[in-house]
């Protein structure tokens, strides 16, 4: 009973997790680059402020709940997918903070006064970083989900 509720807890927030990602990625983006003059990145900004400050317990709670499965039913069917998708966690956070959080961390205090004349440059380049980042943390749920089964 207790290792079928962390599985469902698991599989839940990693989804919500994929969720709200996958809105940045492909909905979320496309709307603050289609607001007028400064708006836009304006609103990239707040969002990295808001979302850089939630995503990183998001991230190491996720892994920490597959983990903790994949301990919990070791010898249950399934487990080498969720060490699989603990595995892929795992890469997205390396890529987070190798990647996405360097640039996060300097597009948040940005303002129409004080931002780098790259600095769409570099909100593409953060953009094909959280793609990719996004297809890791699909797969991760597809597999934690395939373990359910």
């Amino acid at each position: 009973m207790l290792l079928n509720t962390l599985e469902i807890v698991t599989t839940v927030v990693v989804g919500l997790m994929v969720g709200v990602e996958f809105s940045v990625a492909f909905i979320m983006n496309r709307i603050l680059d289609a607001l007028p003059e400064d708006s836009g990145q304006l609103g990239h900004a707040h969002g990295g402020r808001m979302l850089g400050a939630l995503m990183p317990f998001w991230y190491i709670g996720s892994l920490v709940l597959s983990a903790i499965w994949a301990v919990a039913g070791w010898h249950h069917h399934g487990a080498g997918l969720v060490v699989t998708a603990a595995g892929l966690l795992i890469l997205s956070v390396v890529m987070s903070i190798l990647l996405l959080v360097p640039i996060n961390n300097r597009n948040k205090t940005w303002t129409p006064e004080n931002r780098p004349a790259d600095w769409k440059e570099q909100l593409h380049r953060w953009n094909r970083y959280h793609y990719i980042r996004v297809a890791v943390i699909v797969a991760a749920f597809t597999l934690l989900v395939a373990a359910l089964a």
